[in-house]
């Protein structure tokens, strides 16, 4: 069952001048989804995340939050939002406590309440103990746990990041993103990202910006459907003396619906395993495992090889 849209995105269009940073960008966020907006640098994803958060003002257009219109009623959208800039707005001579303590009064919360809130926050993104702590004394890691926290203190339905793992180190970036996917289970989330690998490991859904359009909506899966015409499967058998690999590779491309078989590489285990890279217009993974057990063969592999994240962002916006 699909959940209701969130956030509605309507054509939205905004100009500097005689220049179009956006013309026409259009796109929902469910309930409860992981949504990666993605583009190269000047191509309108900054300035749709500023009228999603009521920051800019569009110049045509319409985002509408929980049913509630940005543009005529700002204030009860900020209310719902929780929002992580790129530079993460932190006063480095501030203790973390009293800097949630300062952020939840500024949200109008009361301190009991507050002080309720920090404590639950604290745990969800790890902040337990540096709470005491001077927030300059921290790590680049935990200063982000720190914006984090602050975004939620309200308890927002929904958390904007932008480009939340930028500048930390490997195991930094990991925490963040299995933080990231822990928020996920609660709230709505819109992630934005120069990095295609962190958006696959990531997010259930993507939109792709690209000189101020949206290029691509849709699962990972969707997206890699509309820039490869056909699936590549790769098939691992185990080799036996009865059965060579020129003999396997024709019992493969006897599949029913495989366009091409081609050896990919000689395995390196201690089971003598040949593998292929089979092209196919349609799914034929169930009709490829019946042949080769009908054969009397083993197979040790069969997995769909995915077009990389990379190849489908340049397959969509190269030729615009």
């Amino acid at each position: 069952m699909t959940s209701a849209a969130m956030i509605q995105v309507r054509d939205l269009v905004k100009t500097y001048g005689d220049k179009n940073a956006l013309s026409g960008v259009s796109f929902d966020a469910r309930a409860g989804e992981i949504l990666g907006l993605l583009g190269p640098n000047g191509a309108g994803k900054s300035t749709t995340m500023k009228i999603l958060t009521t920051y800019l003002s569009a110049t045509s257009g319409s985002v509408t939050v929980d049913g509630i219109d940005a543009s005529s009623n700002p204030l009860a959208v900020r209310a719902m939002l929780g929002y992580l800039p790129e530079s993460t707005p932190l006063y480095a001579d501030m203790v973390v406590y009293d800097y949630l303590l300062w952020c939840g009064e500024m949200r109008g919360l009361a301190k009991a309440d507050v002080i309720k809130r920090m404590a639950d926050v604290a745990r969800v993104v790890g902040l337990e103990n540096v709470m005491g702590q001077v927030i300059g004394t921290l790590s680049k890691g935990y200063k982000q746990r720190v914006g984090l926290a602050q975004a939620m203190l309200h308890n927002p339905k929904i958390l904007i990041l932008d480009e939340p793992t930028s500048g930390l180190d490997p195991n930094q970036i990991i925490e963040i993103r299995n933080l990231i996917r822990s928020l996920g289970q609660n709230h709505t989330l819109i992630l934005s990202s120069h990095n295609l690998t962190e958006v696959r490991q990531i997010c259930d859904r993507v939109v792709i910006i690209h000189k101020g359009a949206v290029v691509a909506d849709g699962t990972l899966d969707e997206l890699e459907g509309r820039v490869a015409s056909r699936h590549h499967l790769i098939v691992g058998v185990q080799t036996t003396d009865a059965h060579t690999q020129d003999a396997v590779k024709t019992l493969l491309a006897e599949t029913p619906g495989a366009q091409a078989v081609t050896f990919s590489h000689t395995s390196q285990s201690p089971v003598p395993t040949a593998f292929f890279d089979v092209e196919a217009d349609t799914d034929i993974r169930s009709a490829l495992f019946e042949r080769v057990r009908t054969a009397g063969l083993t197979l040790l592999e069969l997995r769909r090889k995915s077009l990389d994240l990379e190849g489908i962002f340049q397959s969509l916006t190269q030729s615009l």
